[in-house]
């Protein structure tokens, strides 16, 4: 099977055909698994970030399978939400049935990545900050790191510094900016202020991520997701609550980009 690149230098070769080269791009796209999944396992290439399997809800067979069959596919699958059993399958999976993977576990974020053992992370030059507010929102911004550095990204981290104490965030802050980095993302509870806080002294784009360290009046995150949505500084964009994979999926578009452009 030929990679997306290759389909379209033949193409632009006279090589292949535009309807053979249509149809090539189609079989690549998806993988079936025993009708319980349609597994994209080309969308890297076509969109810049992988698929990742979500293992909440499913049951632990079924992650494991389409872990294995995703991994055949592309040498790569990412698992986020997994449980302590979805991670005891998955490392027992890699001993028996993946002799050539390596198996790497984030507690805090309940990631499990699984590669070949020669499977190629590039450095892609793009420079990713990434804060929290306070230490229960460390969890949400590991699932950040986990997608930011495997798409090849440098991850500066700074956790705990809410505007409960805003002191604490003009050093780490004044670091980013020294480090230049491309994208801020900032994880936050409670009232969601730090971003707003964040994206007014800065000039790069800031990601919210509000997470459901909140109780009461606007609990779960609700509150914070909305004070967040209402921020007067410019330059926010706000993901949904504990989507901490969908903000290291944005925040390597913007990086990954502006890296490429940046060496070009």
């Amino acid at each position: 099977m030929f990679t997306l690149k290759e389909i379209l230098e033949k193409t632009a070769c006279s090589e292949l055909s535009v309807e053979e080269a249509e149809k090539l791009v189609r079989l690549q796209a998806i993988v079936e698994l025993d009708g319980i999944a349609k597994l994209d396992y080309k969308r890297e290439e076509r969109k810049g970030v992988p698929e990742v399997i979500l293992a909440e809800n499913k049951s632990v067979g079924d992650t494991v399978d389409i872990a294995v069959k995703m991994f055949e596919a592309s040498g790569r699958v990412i698992i986020s939400r997994c449980t302590v059993q979805h991670v005891e399958a998955l490392r027992a999976a890699v001993v028996s049935k993946l002799s050539d993977a390596v198996c790497s576990v984030n507690e805090r974020a309940r990631v499990v990545v699984i590669k070949r053992k020669d499977y190629p992370v590039v450095c892609s030059g793009g420079r990713v900050g990434l804060l929290t507010a306070g230490t229960s929102d460390i969890s949400v911004a590991e699932e950040v790191r986990v997608i930011s550095e495997e798409m090849g990204c440098m991850v500066y981290v700074e956790y705990d510094l809410g505007v409960a104490g805003i002191h604490r965030l003009l050093d780490p802050l004044k670091d980013l900016v020294v480090k230049d980095v491309d994208v801020i993302v900032v994880v936050a509870g409670r009232e969601g202020a730090l971003p707003s806080v964040v994206a007014g002294m800065v000039n790069v784009p800031v990601i919210a991520v509000p997470t459901s360290n909140s109780y009461g009046f606007g609990g779960k995150g609700v509150g914070t997701l909305m004070a967040m949505l209402q921020s007067c500084s410019l330059g926010i964009a706000v993901v949904n609550i504990d989507s901490g994979i969908s903000a290291g999926a944005m925040a390597t578009l913007i990086a990954n980009r502006v890296a490429k452009f940046r060496k070009g």
